[in-house]
């Protein structure tokens, strides 16, 4: 589906794949494979960003997924975020929708909000926050209305 199908229909907290529609290149052709993987990935819905104009300039809408973290130890060093214009020409399937009565924890309330963690449940939730420093974070129950919606309107993400 479209970049922007994704924009409007999948539920942050999604696991979606994103690919260029090419094939996967051979194990041995190291520095292909590496280029075709930063195409054809996978990743959590964590945001989503409406149009934005800044002065002459219109910036259209975008998601961003998280890829992955990096680190040892249970210490993360990098955090890889992906973001995509809803303009992209790339391929974008939902492999996963968060469940319903799992709690999504956001950094903060409002429009720019981005998703931190999904608990399985609201006690999760509280013990997760506990343990991470997000002082203004917002809890979210997933309720089955917003799983149903998609198929109300006829699609499927």
């Amino acid at each position: 589906m479209s970049a922007s199908l994704i924009f409007d229909i999948a539920p942050i907290g999604s696991i979606v794949s994103w690919s260029d529609r090419t094939p996967r290149p051979p194990e041995r052709h190291r520095k292909k494979l590496s280029a075709w993987k930063g195409s054809n990935s996978f990743g959590r819905l964590i945001r989503k960003q409406g149009q934005r104009i800044m002065g002459s300039v219109i910036l259209p809408a975008s998601f961003t997924l998280h890829e992955g973290d990096h680190g040892a130890h249970g210490v993360v060093v990098i955090r890889v975020h992906r973001s995509f214009s809803v303009n992209t020409n790339l391929r974008f399937t939902v492999l996963e929708r968060p469940a319903i009565g799992s709690v999504r924890i956001f950094d903060r309330a409002g429009d720019n909000a981005e998703l931190v963690h999904l608990a399985g449940s609201r006690q999760q939730a509280e013990e997760w926050l506990s343990r991470h420093g997000y002082p203004r974070a917002v809890m979210q129950t997933v309720s089955a209305d917003e799983v149903a919606a998609d198929s109300v309107e006829g699609r499927a993400a």
